[in-house]
């Protein structure tokens, strides 16, 4: 299971270096540090939402967190 993952990050990073050796200037690479770096970003606040979301809603009950 981890060799396809390699694999297919391998080929993103191929895609990424091409994308920057075709870029009509330097600050191209902004933008795909940006677009890289978005959906990681986007995860770890919703993430961070849900928690919190879920540590005030048991701030009442405390056996809701509880197995």
């Amino acid at each position: 299971m981890r060799i396809p993952l390699l694999l297919q990050q391998q080929d993103n990073i191929d895609i990424i270096k091409q994308k920057l050796a075709e870029a009509p200037d330097e600050q191209y690479g902004i933008g795909i540090f940006i677009g890289n770096m978005l959906p990681f970003v986007v995860l770890v606040i919703l993430a961070y939402l849900m928690y919190s979301y879920m540590k005030n809603k048991s701030n009442g009950d405390e056996n809701l967190l509880d197995d």
